[in-house]
């Protein structure tokens, strides 16, 4: 185990791929049914690694001071082991399953504190269904294990490090973090490549013009861009264009001086000059009325704005990200938007992907709004049943992560309206969030229809992987059976037993291939 560690120690890695290879190789030393590496960011304890929890566990972000088995693993430097028998509440009740898939609030477990370079870096934790697992050796091993846990977190930030030197030459180095930002939660390939993307426009003065469905996070994504350029250390304005009456918008933008307009009693400076060496994020741009758009432009093309009632001018130095839900290159075919002004604003057109395209992002954005709610409701454990997530993974989310954060919280609502006690874990069953499915809808993005009742088979269950069996009638899921058999199987044949080509035939992941193949009776490259 220590040359697995090691190895990925002097390998080029990305981050999360590291960390999720750390946290594997540490299940399986210590025989652990979970383990999770959390950093600390602002008094909350966010999973950065994570084995045998569930999905939504990656979203969400414990706060240290609602969590006492956290503080006190926090406030020690040895292995903190905690009784079955503690009272202590479990951050993890409700998100470990046992083979029934109840949840199970008593389990074995261990934590101990992560120091980088002489500072509290975070925590990792053990736990195991059975109780006993952990005993004495064991807790003195997992110190020694969290030595070279601490040493693969300094390698990775060295690494980034001079991946930012690299990228950034002579122009400084950007401030480097763990994993990148909290607040943008997500790891599919769409909202990986995008964020590679906006880090890199980030650091040059270009503007950026975001575009995206309502609901998909715009200002967050805007935040990230300031936080990454050179102009991080001066302020970003929000200027919400879509609530500026046309009477007030020229002041709101600009300024004015005392006695400009009636109600003027006193010079004020407008959002420009706020951002004065910083950001201006026009969010919602498209709604500005075309009177404003004109002296927008003007300000964009001179450098320069004028406060209202006055001909003095003032120089700006301000980077521009615009946002908007609107088609704007149409919008200004039609006359509803300056095609010059687009032009200034649309320098680098960024889309935002809808929740739609993120795959199982949507468990993890649903983790974070499970433990908010948690959180704000007192109740000891919120967590997804598991028809719940795959009517989540099916529905297309129109009003994306807003939307999201409303269906949990509605959700959590009506299981306290309907007698539920805040002392218990609670489960969120399907039919609470209201998601409004067709019958043709394919159920998490697979091949289970949601018009057919779901039947939960537990029953195959290894290393924390629930296999689910849609209630077919015996004949037509035995000719679908044998229909995916004869078709990985003509894969196989054209890719010569080489089963990674065959899963890229195949269009599925490696692994999943393997795990499906099983399933079905045939054998796998590793078995005989």
């Amino acid at each position: 185990m220590d040359s697995l560690i090691l190895a990925d120690l002097v390998t080029d890695l990305p981050d999360a791929v590291r960390m999720q290879r750390l946290t594997h190789t540490l299940q399986q030393r210590f025989s652990s049914d979970a383990v999770g590496v959390l950093k600390l960011d602002e008094g909350s304890l966010r999973l950065v690694g994570a084995a045998g929890l569930a999905h939504d566990a990656l979203g969400r972000r414990f706060k240290v001071a609602e969590h006492p088995r956290f503080a006190t693993i926090l406030s020690r430097r040895e292995p903190t082991w905690f009784e079955p028998g503690s009272m202590l509440p479990d951050p993890y009740d409700g998100l470990l399953d046992d083979r029934r898939g109840a949840p199970l609030p008593v389990h074995d477990c261990l934590g101990m504190s992560l120091y980088v370079q002489g500072k509290l870096w975070g925590a990792l934790t053990l736990d195991a269904l059975k109780t006993g697992t952990f005993d004495e050796d064991t807790r003195r091993e997992v110190q020694r294990y969290g030595l070279l846990l601490e040493t693969a977190i300094r390698v990775t930030m060295l690494e980034k490090e001079n991946r930012a030197l690299r990228q950034l030459g002579a122009g400084g180095v950007h401030e480097t973090q763990f994993l990148d930002e909290t607040e943008i939660i997500g790891q599919s390939e769409a909202i990986a490549q995008l964020l590679h993307e906006l880090d890199v426009v980030a650091d040059s003065d270009l503007p950026v013009l975001l575009l995206g469905e309502t609901g998909v996070g715009k200002e967050l994504f805007a935040r990230r861009v300031h936080r990454n350029s050179r102009r991080r250390n001066k302020p970003m304005i929000h200027v919400n264009c879509a609530a500026l009456p046309e009477s007030l918008a020229e002041s709101e933008l600009f300024g004015h001086v005392k006695g400009a307009f009636s109600g003027a009693t006193q010079d004020r400076m407008g959002r420009f000059e706020a951002a004065q060496g910083g950001t201006l994020f026009l969010d919602e741009v498209g709604e500005l009325p075309l009177s404003v758009q004109a002296k927008l432009l003007r300000a964009l093309q001179n450098g320069e704005i004028q406060r209202l009632g006055t001909d003095k001018s003032i120089k700006t130095d301000v980077r521009i990200i615009a946002a908007t839900n609107r088609e704007l290159k149409r919008h200004t075919m039609e006359g509803s938007f300056r095609a010059d002004l687009y032009h200034r604003l649309s320098v680098y057109p960024v889309p935002i992907p809808p929740l739609r395209e993120r795959d199982r992002d949507v468990l993890l954005i649903a983790g974070h709004f499970l433990e908010f709610n948690r959180a704000r409701l007192g109740i000891r454990g919120l967590r997804l049943s598991y028809a719940a997530e795959q009517a989540m993974l099916a529905y297309p989310w129109p009003g994306n992560v807003r939307e999201l954060e409303h269906v949990i919280s509605r959700a959590a609502l009506k299981l306290l309206s309907r007698g539920a006690s805040r002392d218990q874990i609670l489960t969120v069953p399907a039919e609470l969030l209201d998601l409004d499915l067709p019958t043709t809808t394919p159920l998490g993005r697979g091949n289970h229809s949601f018009g057919h009742p779901m039947v939960e088979d537990r029953s195959n269950i290894a290393g924390g992987e629930r296999a689910v069996t849609t209630a077919y009638p015996p004949a037509l899921r035995s000719a679908l059976e044998q229909f995916e058999r004869e078709r990985i199987q003509e894969a196989l044949r054209l890719s010569d037993q080489n089963w990674a080509r065959a899963a890229r035939l195949l269009e599925i992941d490696s692994s999943n291939l393997h795990k499906r193949a099983r399933k079905l009776g045939l054998k796998t490259a590793a078995e005989p």
